[in-house]
């Protein structure tokens, strides 16, 4: 049996983890600094920063969707709204995701997707200010 397959890194911050856990500095920097060196903080930052999939950009019917799904503060998603929300994120975010009852797995790309959306609504209300 071979080693565990690692998630496939999303940014700059998962690329350093991977690094310094195989050369083994992740472990001497956990037994000097603790196991809250803050770590897990930077990585966000730099996947943020440095992402290695740049989404596409939103087109007005995609946006139109998810304004209305997300402005409805919903906790919950229909089939129907899944298969909906499944289309505008794989064409954005180059992937190709199922429609699934995992509802943590849903969760991941509904938040992923309202991410993007809130950036979305803020350039728009930003543009309509000035």
């Amino acid at each position: 049996m071979g080693r565990p397959r690692k998630k496939q890194a999303e940014g700059l911050g998962d690329t350093i983890e991977n690094v310094l856990e195989v050369t083994g500095i992740a472990k001497v920097a956990k037994w000097a600094m603790g196991e809250d060196c803050g770590c897990e903080e930077r990585k966000q930052k730099l996947n943020e920063l440095w992402r290695y999939k740049r989404p596409e950009c939103l087109t007005e019917n995609e946006y139109e969707i998810l304004d209305s799904y997300f402005s409805q503060h919903r906790t919950n998603v229909k089939p129907s709204e899944q298969v909906m929300l499944l289309k505008v994120y794989n064409r954005v975010m180059h992937e190709n995701l199922q429609q699934t009852s995992c509802s943590s797995c849903v969760r991941e790309f509904v938040t992923k997707l309202n991410k993007l959306y809130i950036v979305y609504k803020e350039e728009r209300n930003g543009s309509t200010e000035g």
